[in-house]
């Protein structure tokens, strides 16, 4: 059984910081592809930000030069740095990984977290 924990959510102030974590446990052979999704009420889930395994990065156009994706593969734990933070980056911050548990014959499974809150307000 895999499970991804986010944490590091919260209320922060416009042009405030946060650092986001996921944490990925269990029976884990290799994580391919990790990313950041969100949800604003009332709005479907938008993706924040991608990391491959190889360390190629993509970002919505709406954080870039603001927050900063990375992953320890060490430590099977993926980030985000979120600076200059604004009332419309609140949202419930979701983290996903493609995961190949221990003893799979194949290809990765889609894991998601349970959601951490983040809400930029003054």
């Amino acid at each position: 059984q895999v499970q991804l924990v986010e944490s590091g959510g919260g209320l922060v102030q416009p042009g405030g910081s946060l650092r986001l974590s996921c944490a990925a446990s269990g029976s884990i052979f290799s994580i391919e592809d990790m990313g950041w999704y969100r949800q604003a009420p009332g709005k479907q889930r938008e993706l924040v930000a991608t990391i491959t395994s190889g360390g190629t990065i993509k970002y919505a156009d709406s954080v870039k030069g603001r927050f900063t994706i990375s992953r320890d593969n060490a430590k099977n734990t993926m980030y985000l740095q979120m600076n200059s933070l604004k009332p419309e980056d609140t949202a419930v911050y979701y983290c996903n990984a493609d995961v190949i548990p221990a003893g799979s014959y194949y290809g990765p499974n889609d894991y998601w977290g349970q959601g951490t809150q983040v809400t930029v307000s003054s």
